[in-house]
């Protein structure tokens, strides 16, 4: 008996520096070999910020020094089950996907952009990555498999409402 092909999931952000890289690498680990993960942006920055790199490795004991900021035109030609932005922006410009994956946004303030000393940028981080945490568990409880596309589109939209 073959495993099933795994399920592949691209999280858009405008800069691919924080948010999308936060969730690619939390993904792989929660969801295993079900799911192939990537992230891409619709203007990357070009790396990833530090502080995304510094709390999947301390907090989430996840190595991503492999992470890097790409833009979504890499991807173009790959056949997605999903399609999950986590900003407003990469909403709003989000091109149209081939084969018709499951569209959701799972909007989340951008922790980069914020103001103060490393402490509020840390935390600001840690807030983010903890609600794009759960988001992925509430993902990952889905019986992707059972579900008609209909019921499994709004049930995924739903999280990002939650």
């Amino acid at each position: 008996m073959t495993p099933p092909t795994p399920f592949k999931v691209l999280f858009l952000c405008t800069g691919n520096s924080a948010r999308s890289i936060l969730a690619e690498f939390l993904l792989k680990r929660l969801g295993g070999e079900r799911f192939e993960v990537h992230s891409a942006g619709a203007a990357p920055k070009g790396e990833v910020h530090p502080l995304a790199l510094r709390l999947l490795r301390e907090r989430f004991r996840i190595p991503a020094a492999d992470a890097r900021s790409k833009s979504w035109e890499e991807f173009r030609d790959v056949r997605f089950d999903f399609v999950i932005t986590l900003c407003d922006k990469a909403r709003e410009s989000c091109p149209v996907w081939p084969y018709q994956p499951v569209i959701a946004h799972w909007g989340s303030a951008d922790p980069a952009a914020g103001e103060g000393g490393e402490a509020e940028k840390e935390s600001a981080f840690l807030k983010v990555s903890m609600e794009i945490s759960r988001r992925l568990e509430l993902f990952l409880a889905l019986p992707i498999e059972k579900l008609d596309r209909l019921r499994l589109t709004a049930l995924t939209r739903s999280i990002g409402e939650q």
